[in-house]
């Protein structure tokens, strides 16, 4: 039996790229610095004592790193890069834990330990962050220290029923033919990122191959707990709910004929010069992108309409986990929030399980290392 690939994960939240990965890899160091996150990985992974670290990535060094992994796996704090935020990018308080992970990277060059692979996992906002600087400085990053890199926009969307769109900037030491092409990942936001990259980044720039998964075949509906399990709001809740609605989400519901289920946001929208709170429903199939909760606005809502009458209710914890890719026996935080943190502020199981069947993997094969030499 061939060994199994060995990685490193930085920001690993509750261990959602390790289950990803799957049993084919084998978890030499992870880390975290919230608590919340550090005791849900802990209470999964029954090897955490050996090799799990909670605390500040800034406060490693090489020297905690074990051996020399084939991946290092970074979904760093996404909070600057975020399309709802500020964009501060890169120099912002949080993402600035990105360059926390890439001195580990870099002293591990140094020590001749640099992983074969790297993977930065964040929100879309990457791409186009301070006009494309903060994208240009991680790619230039990569690049000084010999890696070729790659971009690819995945959305959970193509193998959960979450929308969730993320960029996985993939960069490899050794590049065999057949892994590169095209790609329906290679998105217009990718396409703008690259073209913006300075010459000495973009000559080290690979378009990935990476195809579309098969069609999903279940949908928002098919996660959820029965009807008769759930806590549903009141009807006035309901009717506060639907006030929020404007004429077109309020059409939407108008127009269901027999049962449908559907997902609600609340957002702040500018109309007439002045933000409105608005609550807006979609019956595709979807449950909107997971958040991580800061209040109920946070929260997303399941509204049923069903031969008229219309119910509305939280979504649970653990269809967040469900809707993340998570096995119910997933060990969720036990409070509500901190179960809705561990899922929205993690990376969608399938989707990492995906990219290292389809690119990782063939990356890391005997028989793609001896292409590339």
């Amino acid at each position: 039996m061939a060994r199994p690939f060995t990685f490193y994960e930085f920001f690993a939240g509750g261990g959602m790229a390790r289950i990803g990965l799957g049993a084919g890899w084998s978890c030499a160091f992870a880390n975290d610095f919230d608590p919340v996150k550090a005791q849900t990985y802990r209470a999964n992974f029954t090897d955490a004592a050996d090799h799990f670290h909670e605390g500040d990535v800034w406060k490693l060094s090489a020297a905690d790193l074990p051996s020399r992994a084939d991946l290092a796996w970074a979904s760093s704090p996404c909070q600057d890069f975020s399309l709802a935020g500020g964009r501060a990018g890169l120099q912002g308080g949080r993402s600035s834990a990105f360059f926390g992970f890439w001195r580990l990277m870099e002293a591990l060059d140094d020590a001749g330990r640099a992983p074969r692979l790297i993977v930065v996992e964040n929100v879309v906002g990457l791409l186009t962050s301070h006009g494309g600087a903060d994208f240009a400085a991680l790619g230039a990053a990569l690049a000084a220290r010999g890696y070729r890199f790659g971009a690819l926009e995945i959305d959970a969307a193509s193998l959960l029923p979450q929308s969730r769109p993320r960029v996985f900037v993939v960069a490899a030491r050794e590049v065999p033919a057949g892994l590169t092409g095209d790609s329906p990942f290679h998105t217009r936001a990718v396409k703008s990122a690259h073209a913006a990259l300075p010459a000495e980044a973009a000559a080290r720039w690979v378009w990935w191959s990476l195809a579309a998964p098969p069609a999903r075949n279940t949908d928002l509906a098919a996660l959820l707990e029965p009807d008769a399990a759930a806590a549903w709001h009141s009807p006035d809740e309901t009717a506060r709910l639907v006030d929020l609605m404007g004429p077109l989400h309020r059409a939407r519901l108008a127009a269901v004929s027999g049962r449908a289920v559907g997902a609600v946001f609340r957002r702040t929208r500018i109309e007439d010069g002045r933000p409105v709170q608005r609550a807006e429903v979609r019956f595709d199939g979807l449950a909107g992108c997971l958040r991580t909760p800061r209040g109920g606005s946070s929260r997303q809502s399941i509204v049923v309409v069903e031969d008229g009458r219309v119910r509305s209710r939280l979504l649970s914890p653990r269809e967040a986990a469900r809707l993340m890719g998570l096995p119910d026996g997933y060990a969720l935080p036990r409070t509500a929030t901190g179960a809705l943190h561990v899922a929205g502020d993690g990376v969608a199981v399938p989707v990492v399980r995906w990219l290292a069947g389809e690119l990782l993997e063939p990356l890391l094969s005997p028989a793609a290392v001896l292409a590339a030499e």
